[in-house]
């Protein structure tokens, strides 16, 4: 079986992500793409825009291996799929060993971070900005 190209997994993420909207409103999709858009490698191009799909969409990690892709980067989507009951900073340190997933979840905060989707601001996204510019410099090496 071959590897799923850039184009095979974005319509992937675009079928799953098809009716969901971001907190701004804005069509979901856009926002893996824009993580994708942050990678320069294929390998970790097809994670970035897959990273939500098991968390959100419902696909499954065997679905992932029976499309063909490869276990290191099924290993990176479920390492970027927060669990059930997890919190935030255990999910963070479980992400931190695997350096694709690390790298894409990377991107991912920074584009959360960009509050200029956002119509308003108040104190939840306050807190959950500097949850995620703490996440953000535990993968970067820092605390």
């Amino acid at each position: 079986m071959h590897t799923p190209t850039i184009a095979d997994a974005v319509a992937l993420a675009a079928e799953k992500h098809r009716d969901a909207t971001d907190k701004g409103g804005a069509p979901y999709i856009l926002h893996p793409l824009r993580v994708m858009l942050a990678m320069t490698t294929d390998e970790a191009r097809r994670v970035a825009v897959l990273h939500d799909v098991i968390e959100d969409a419902g696909v499954t990690p065997d679905e992932l291996q029976r499309r063909g892709y490869p276990d290191r980067e099924v290993a990176a989507l479920v390492a970027l799929t927060k669990r059930t009951g997890e919190d935030y900073a255990t999910f963070i340190e479980r992400v931190r060993p695997d350096p694709l997933a690390a790298t894409v979840k990377r991107a991912d905060l920074l584009d959360n971070m960009d509050v200029r989707r956002l119509s308003a601001f108040g104190a939840a996204d306050a807190e959950r900005m500097a949850r995620y510019l703490a996440a953000w410099r535990r993968l970067s090496g820092g605390e």
